[in-house]
């Protein structure tokens, strides 16, 4: 008589409980939302007792965490395990308890293949064993991103209110302000509030970025120190280039509040005098369209940074000599022949002030004649169009490349070979490109508040003749390089083209109306 055969020892599956909450608001009570999905995750698992599942000792619970992306402690140390070959199942409540994020459950489900490990939702009666429980599975999944995506538009569309009521939605804290200990608004710290307004008078008195810094360095002073609510203190910093530019154009301190491009009145109290804010703004403005040229320009060089040469295709170089009679005679000289000598160069040099007397008076031609004026509309009108176009060819080009990452990534997301660091490097590529296109728009959108009509171009050529000679040295510079883009100078047919800037006139106007108002206002004062 033959011996029965022994039945094989039956599998041990070891599954490991992921439990997962968004905000870590009820977490301290005795029996929470991680202690119920951990109950009903053992008592699934001892349901599949018959099949060699049995629960892993170790906890992997994340409180307080987003399912949006994979920065989460016990979500990387299970991962962690799966790769060392500890776990053979991992165990959730629900699909969107381990992510919310189709591309990073993407990569977990990869990750889960590789090492023969595999998944169970308790509440949600799926296998990834098989095609149509991973659809079934994506399907859920893409539900779950759709939820945080809509509870993230809700949550920006809040905040988005908010600012618009000139409340403070939270954020870095600034210097100068302190968090009311309610919240949602400021309180001006009165001693930041003396140092915010040395700041500004020390930028009215230098004029330059970086001989602020350095005095703020060797006088000690640094950014805001505070601390968030979970006592995570952040130490102020010495001040940089760019947290002295944020500190100098923050609408904050003239009690505003910027959302976005739009700025709305707030509900705290200013630091910083309007007209203290806004000549500081003038400055960094003009040195922003000239780099500063127009500060460091101690030889009164009208041209310098806007003449070229039309020959070589550089810019000219103001420069000055003097004569036996003790007189200074100033030049422009073609950059390429400085560099590289005289016989290079058709135009080589040509007299400073006969060439900024030319500009000055074409200006005054221009401004005097009703058809010039019209061509220079039309001839500012057409490079502000060509700009546009360019840039809405461009964002159709971005649109484009979007349409191809998003299409491939749908066809790949599914297809258990493709590796993790293709999808990632996707992914990356579509919030790029996302971004582009956003930039691209908010550039058109920009360009089109900056047009200006006829009104605006007759009036600011009009009144270009009667101030000029009123102005300083300094303002005369000032005001080309608001008005002007590019002179070129060709030797040939000894002629000047001069290029207008497409907000040129618009800034000047601008420049102008608020010294007009300046103006106004001593008058009535003496009055």
């Amino acid at each position: 008589m033959s011996k029965q055969k022994e039945p094989a020892p039956q599998k041990r599956i070891r599954c490991a409980i992921y439990t997962r909450k968004s905000t870590s608001e009820g977490l301290e009570a005795e029996f929470n939302t991680l202690d119920a999905q951990r109950l009903a995750a053992e008592n699934y698992i001892a349901s599949q007792k018959g099949e060699g599942w049995v629960a892993l000792p170790d906890e992997y619970d994340d409180g307080g965490f987003t399912g949006g992306n994979m920065d989460r402690p016990a979500l990387q140390r299970l991962m962690q395990d799966i790769e060392a070959g500890k776990v053979d199942c991992i165990v959730v409540y629900k699909v969107d308890r381990l992510s919310r994020s189709l591309l990073d459950f993407a990569r977990i489900i990869n990750t889960l293949n590789e090492h023969n490990c595999s998944f169970v939702s308790v509440t949600q009666n799926f296998s990834t064993a098989d095609s149509m429980g991973r659809l079934t599975l994506n399907i859920l999944l893409s539900f779950a991103q759709f939820e945080r995506e809509i509870i993230a538009e809700r949550t920006r569309d809040k905040m988005s209110a908010a600012r618009k009521q000139g409340r403070w939605v939270g954020g870095a804290q600034v210097l100068g302000y302190d968090v009311h200990p309610n919240g949602g608004k400021l309180v001006v710290n009165e001693k930041e509030a003396i140092i915010v307004r040395e700041i500004y008078s020390c930028y009215i008195e230098l004029e330059s970025l970086m001989p602020v810094v350095r005095v703020l360095r060797d006088k000690g002073v640094t950014n805001k120190t505070w601390t968030t609510k979970k006592n995570t203190v952040h130490q102020g910093k010495p001040f940089n280039k760019n947290a002295l530019y944020n500190l100098l154009t923050n609408p904050l301190y003239i009690g505003k509040v910027r959302h976005k491009k739009e700025v709305y009145e707030g509900q705290h109290d200013p630091i910083v005098d309007e007209s203290i804010w806004h000549c500081v703004q003038n400055i960094l403005k003009r040195n922003r369209l000239n780099n500063g040229s127009t500060v460091r320009n101690t030889q009164g060089a009208l041209l310098k940074g806007l003449l070229f040469c039309g020959s070589c295709k550089v810019a000219m170089v103001h420069t000055w000599t003097k004569k036996k009679n003790n007189c200074r005679y100033r030049y422009y000289v073609c950059g390429r022949a400085q560099k590289e000598g005289w016989d290079v160069c058709p135009v080589k040099s040509i007299p400073a002030a006969e060439i900024e007397r030319y500009v000055v008076e074409e200006i005054r031609r221009i401004g005097k004649d009703e058809g010039l004026v019209e061509e220079t509309f039309e001839a500012v009108g057409a490079v502000a169009n060509r700009q546009a176009d360019e840039l809405a060819e461009e964002e159709e080009r971005l649109r484009e490349q979007l349409i191809q990452c998003t299409e491939k990534l749908q066809r790949i997301a599914g297809n258990n070979k493709t590796p993790p660091k293709t999808l990632a490097a996707l992914q990356d590529r579509i919030v790029e490109l996302e971004q582009e296109i956003t930039q691209t728009r908010q550039k058109v959108m920009l360009l089109q508040r900056e047009m200006i009509d006829r009104t605006d171009v007759a009036r600011t050529l009009s009144l270009f003749d009667p101030v000029w000679q009123h102005l300083t040295s300094h303002e005369q510079v000032k005001a080309l390089n608001l008005l002007i883009e590019k002179i070129v100078y060709d030797a040939e047919t000894s002629s000047v083209a001069i290029t207008f800037r497409e907000t040129g006139i618009r800034d000047l106007l601008d420049s102008q109306a608020i010294d007009t108002e300046d103006e106004t206002a001593q008058e009535d004062n003496h009055a």
